[in-house]
Parts: structure tokens; C-alpha cells; sequence
């Protein structure tokens, strides 16, 4: 008896000790961010720890230019591909509305593009990233400002590597179709988001579009790399704007603590858990993703599901997607059984966001496990 009892009090100490350390672990991440990015002399970023039902724990850094002002919540930032997360929500919201299915022809979307030289060519396959085209066709012409609907008429021209739904292969420009099927029908695809999406979810600083970007009252201004170390304000791009489904997407920290609550499920008035069940579910293998840097070491397994990044983060469920456009980086993800989620925006592209979204994941999962290890001894 008196074994188990001290058993019993070890336990508990070490319980203590495993729930202070848990809060311990996001201020060593963090500190490990401000060094290395004080080290790159990055603009400005900022990142949260999302929990469900839980006041968000947000680091912010920096300023918005080099003669800006100091980047707060409320700062607004490009999310580049990060958009597609919310177009992949948007078009199952459409679906679950009846106005679309997951398997409508492409065809069907738009009166003017056929797509014939794709067989069977579905919406699925769009958002899902297995569209049978080669990898980022035709990406060059949207940063050399093509006309949307000519680089659109070059796709339907485009010989396909395979089948849709047989490979991965990632695109932008093609999710101009969805822009297309929304002004066919009289909107848009900003005005779709902002009704579905964004007003319910009170993301008061998110918006679509430049014009969007630089009418907020506090934004980050773009930064490209001029040399090691060094950064250059520039304009913001045009380019990817014109394919909004694929890159033109804006919003805040504040903004973003609100989108990855509701995929947590804190809005299932709004986003119903089986929307976001939906859009996560493993499609198509990524195998090129199991040998990103820092990343293989935890990858287990690497699928795209419908806008999102699906892996087997060292025996975790993990939910990710990045974004990369001139000047700017981000990234978003969650852990659906924890309940769980991060991310991160930069005003500069700098390579860091991608070490940092593994490091903090690897860091969160480890004390986690350590935390769910001494709570299963401790069960009488």
C-alpha cells in the first residue's frame, strides 16, 4: 500500500512538472523564432497558438516597412496559397447548399472553357490539386501578367499527365475557374467569401484583393531579399490577385485566430464539423513532401486533400497548408484530435516559416505525448 501510494505521489510530481513545463514550451519556441529571425533581420512577423475555447496566445515582431509603424493583431498581410484553405471551405459550403457537387464538371462551371482536352474533369479535382496537369502550368504567365482567360484557354489545350484524381499536381492558374464560374453567375468569388465566410466569422480585417490589402488601415508592406540579411520594401504584386481563389486572400492575426478557431469547431453554425471533415480527408499521395528539410524526420505519411495539406506528422493527424508571393509568406495548420492549431504571416520571404511550422508542431506534440503518457499512469 505505501508503494503504491508513493508511486501515486511521484506520479502527481511528475504530473506537475510535465503541465508547467507545457507552458514553458511556447515561450522556448518563441525565443528560438525572435533569434533566428533577428539573425535574418526579417521585417516583421507574427504567430498564435490556437486552442479551442481558449484565448488565443499570439508573438507579434517588427513593423510593417522599415519606416512603417509596429505590427499589431489587427495588421493585415497577403496569405498567398493559405487562400485556398478558405476557397476549399467556401465551395463545400457551396456544395453542402446544393448550388455545386464535389464531381461537377469543370466544363459545367464556365460557358466559354470546355476542357475537352481532359476527360472527366471535376471541381474535386481543382481544389484537390489533381487536376492530371503539369505542376504549376503556366505560373510564369501569371507573374508576366497574362490576361486570366488566355492563360485559361491554354489550359484547355494543355496535354494532361495523367487522369485526374491519379496524381498530385499543383496549380494556380487553373483556379481561375472557379472566378469564372462566380462571375457567370453574377458575383464574385471576394463577394462569395465575404458572405459565406468572412462576415460570418466577424474576420473584420479580411478582405480579397490589392485594392483590399491597401485600403487597411494598418498593413505590411511586401520585402524580398537583396542580399544576405537584407530586405527591400516593394510594391505588392498584381499578379497572383487575379487567380483570388488560388492567392487572394488577406487578413490579420486576429483575423486568422478566428479562421483557425472555426476549424477547430468553435463555429459549427457556421462551419459544421463535417464540412471540415470533408475538405481533410487524404486524396492524392505527396510523396515530394516527405523530404522537405526538417520536415522528413516527422513525416510518416504526406497526402492533399481538398485545399489542404493532410500528413501523419509522427503519429499525429496534422492539417497544413502554406503561401508563398512576393514579399510576403504564410501558413496555417491544426491538429483536429488535440483541438489545436498555429500560424504564422510574414511581411519578407524568408524560408524560416517552413523550419518554424515543423519546430513548433515537434515541440507541441512532444509535451503533449509526455503530458498524455503521465495521465494514463496516473488512472487507478
Amino acid at each position: 500500500m505505501f508503494r503504491f501510494f508513493l508511486l501515486l505521489c511521484m506520479v502527481s510530481v511528475n504530473l506537475f512538472s510535465s503541465f508547467a513545463h507545457s507552458e514553458e514550451w511556447l515561450d522556448d519556441f518563441a525565443k528560438r523564432v525572435k533569434n533566428k529571425t533577428s539573425k535574418q533581420r526579417v521585417p516583421g512577423y507574427l504567430f498564435a497558438l490556437v486552442e479551442e475555447g481558449k484565448p488565443a496566445k499570439m508573438v507579434v515582431s517588427g513593423k510593417t516597412a522599415s519606416n512603417g509603424t509596429a505590427i499589431t493583431p489587427q495588421t493585415v498581410f497577403r496569405l498567398a496559397s493559405v487562400s485556398k484553405t478558405f476557397t476549399s471551405i467556401l465551395m463545400a459550403k457551396l456544395v453542402e447548399e446544393n448550388k455545386l457537387s464535389w464531381q461537377t464538371p469543370v466544363k459545367q462551371m464556365t460557358n466559354e472553357f470546355s476542357f475537352d482536352n481532359v476527360k472527366n474533369l471535376q471541381l474535386a479535382h481543382v481544389v484537390g490539386q489533381s487536376s492530371g496537369f503539369s505542376p504549376n502550368a503556366y505560373d510564369n504567365l501569371i507573374e508576366a501578367n497574362y490576361p486570366v482567360k488566355r492563360v485559361l484557354s491554354m489550359l484547355t489545350a494543355l496535354k494532361p499527365l495523367c487522369t485526374p484524381g491519379e496524381c498530385y499536381t499543383y496549380q494556380n492558374t487553373l483556379f481561375g475557374v472557379i472566378e469564372e464560374y462566380f462571375e457567370e453567375n453574377n458575383t464574385s468569388y471576394g463577394q462569395q467569401l465575404e458572405n459565406e465566410v468572412l462576415r460570418p466569422l466577424n474576420m473584420k480585417g479580411a478582405s480579397v484583393g490589392r485594392a483590399s490589402l491597401q485600403a487597411s488601415s494598418s498593413w505590411a508592406k511586401p520585402h524580398v531579399a537583396i542580399a544576405k540579411n537584407k530586405w527591400r520594401s516593394v510594391p505588392v504584386s498584381e499578379d497572383y490577385y487575379r487567380y483570388s481563389p488560388a492567392a487572394g486572400v488577406n487578413a490579420s492575426g486576429a483575423d486568422m485566430v478566428k479562421w483557425v478557431g472555426a476549424l477547430l469547431g468553435e463555429k459549427p453554425n457556421i462551419i459544421g464539423p463535417h464540412i471540415i471533415d470533408q475538405v481533410t480527408q487524404p486524396r492524392v499521395k505527396t510523396k515530394r513532401e516527405m523530404h522537405r528539410r526538417l520536415w522528413k524526420r516527422y513525416l510518416k505519411d504526406a497526402h492533399y486533400g481538398l485545399g489542404w495539406r493532410v500528413y501523419d506528422f509522427d503519429g499525429h493527424r496534422l492539417n497544413y497548408h502554406g503561401g508563398w508571393v512576393k514579399g510576403y509568406r504564410a501558413a496555417v495548420s491544426f491538429a483536429p484530435d488535440q483541438k489545436v492549431g498555429y500560424f504564422m504571416l510574414m511581411n519578407a520571404e524568408s524560408n524560416l516559416i517552413n523550419d518554424f511550422t515543423a519546430d513548433f508542431w515537434a515541440s507541441y506534440f512532444e509535451q503533449y505525448d509526455e503530458k498524455q503518457k503521465l495521465l494514463s499512469i496516473a488512472k487507478p
